[in-house]
């Protein structure tokens, strides 16, 4: 395992793993459990929207996850907004704090008034969009043999700039970039020649981003805990 890049929400590396058990994962995302907004009751609304579209979209605002062992446990929001002309997410005030300040929820004209409360509550992503922590993605990773006789001009045909030019030969760069475009075989053909070999190999970029909730490395162990149990549930009843 090799980390590629790291940075806010976003964890990219590369790992000798199966398809199909980085498939499985990517699904088990789903079952890490966070908090969202279940329910909102909305004492006032002067917005021009529904009551319906202000509590849908603070249900998907997402929250920073902390750990609560009980729905009973977990503390309400409220937000009480007038003569203000964007209502958005930041004005949510409570025991847990958003992770984005400015989403936007809906306007006020001067005089008007928004006041709500919500209460929280743990779910999965299966149940609903609102719960998921974020995505995870793959791709294979591949091999690119360059011939000595390759062409130099071929180094302009590649968009990810992995083919570099190093004395008299050309040689390939960040593989782990390649996504198999073929503009180098193409640009290859057209001069006649066959220089350049792209072979996928046994190992996978993986790329993780999470919504904010929590860290992507909480999100992914998560995610292969609960497969795990699964696992485990099948192991026992197998053996029956």
């Amino acid at each position: 395992m090799k980390l590629l890049n790291k940075k806010d929400n976003k964890l990219v590396f590369q790992a000798e793993i199966e398809d199909s058990l980085a498939n499985a994962i990517r699904r088990y995302i789903d079952e890490v459990q966070i908090i969202a907004v279940d329910e909102v009751e909305i004492s006032k609304n002067d917005s021009p929207l529904y009551d319906e579209t202000i509590a849908h979209r603070i249900g998907l605002v997402p929250l920073k996850m902390e750990k609560f062992p009980k729905d009973k446990s977990l503390p309400k929001l409220k937000l009480n907004v007038n003569d203000k002309d964007f209502v958005y997410s930041g004005d949510l005030k409570g025991g847990v704090k958003v992770v984005y300040e400015n989403m936007p929820i809906t306007t006020l004209s001067k005089g008007k008034e928004l006041e709500l409360s919500a209460t929280l509550k743990a779910g999965r992503g299966k149940e609903h969009s609102k719960f998921s922590p974020g995505l995870m993605f793959y791709r294979n990773i591949f091999s690119i043999k360059v011939d000595k006789d390759c062409p130099k001009d071929i180094v302009n045909s590649c968009p990810q700039k992995i083919l570099v030019s190093e004395g008299n030969k050309i040689v390939a760069k960040e593989e782990y970039n390649c996504d198999m475009c073929e503009s180098c075989l193409d640009a290859c053909k057209k001069l006649g020649k066959d220089s350049i070999i792209i072979e996928p190999t046994d190992e996978l970029v993986i790329t993780l981003e999470s919504f904010g909730q929590i860290d992507t490395e909480d999100m992914f162990r998560g995610a292969i805990n609960e497969f795990k149990k699964d696992l485990s549930e099948v192991s026992k009843v197998v053996s029956k």
